[in-house]
């Protein structure tokens, strides 16, 4: 139906691992997650897998300070960062592209303008008012960038189709030049292409040092795509695969409680 063959669905990667970017110490949340550390690198896709429910996503909203944690550290480039609010984590260059995108990541009846523009305010308005020439700029660089098929900047999100929604949440996270990327079901709802589209992105962020935390539900997606694989079972990181080591078998035992 794309004119590709289903082994052409993952392009290929070529990751250069940089310094360490983000590292979680001994993170915990009351009777969600507890004593979770891991590190990710710039240029690298760190997978996270495991069962729903399992703690994935409330780790990741922790990380960005839409829930805060009740004790542990993270570090961004070897400092200490205090994100108790998301307006700290966008501050400390951390994007955090919600699984939920009609209710959590996009304003749905304002443009696509405007949802794009929305983190992005202060780098075309340094003297409290917005210039509209650079904001238009900036918004039109985005879409042709990401190849979002619109047909005015104007148009409601509401009216964009799945794939083109989900690429206008990331141009909003791209807009601030993020040092971490955290894409939760980067592709849930999304057409062949448009994943294709979105996957060929990552590449090409982590190619420029960006460090990617990718949680899936897609066993598929996080092998085709990871250089690590952090698997979480019942609230706790049950262990971590290399790219290369990890299958669909190794990553199912640990999510279920094996070793």
């Amino acid at each position: 139906m794309v004119g590709r063959e289903l082994t052409e669905r993952y392009p290929e990667r070529h990751p250069k691992p940089g310094p360490i970017v983000l590292e979680v110490k001994n993170a915990s949340k009351k009777g969600v997650f507890e004593h979770v550390g891991f590190q990710v690198r710039a240029g690298e896709i760190v997978g996270v897998s495991g069962l729903m429910g399992a703690g994935r996503t409330e780790i990741m909203r922790a990380i960005f300070g839409l829930d805060p944690l009740d004790s542990g550290d993270i570090f961004i480039n070897g400092k200490k960062a205090v994100i108790k609010k998301p307006g700290d984590a966008l501050q400390k260059g951390i994007g955090f592209i919600t699984e939920n995108r009609k209710d959590e990541g996009l304003v749905l009846d304002a443009s696509i303008r405007e949802n794009i523009a929305l983190p992005n305010l202060t780098s075309f308005s340094p003297r409290g008012w917005i210039d509209h020439k650079s904001e238009l700029e900036f918004v039109d660089l985005l879409l042709k960038r990401l190849m979002i098929k619109t047909a005015s900047t104007e148009t409601h999100v509401r009216s964009l189709s799945g794939g083109n929604q989900q690429k206008a949440v990331i141009a909003k996270w791209i807009g601030i030049g993020p040092k971490v990327l955290i894409l939760d079901e980067p592709t849930r709802g999304v057409d062949v292409g448009a994943k294709r589209e979105i996957y060929q992105l990552m590449n090409e962020l982590t190619d420029r040092g960006v460090a990617i935390l990718m949680v899936s539900s897609e066993l598929p997606e996080i092998l085709g795509m990871s250089d690590r694989v952090l698997v979480i079972h019942e609230g706790k990181l049950s262990g971590e695969l290399s790219g290369h080591d990890a299958t669909q078998e190794r990553i199912m035992t640990l999510a279920t409680g094996g070793l």
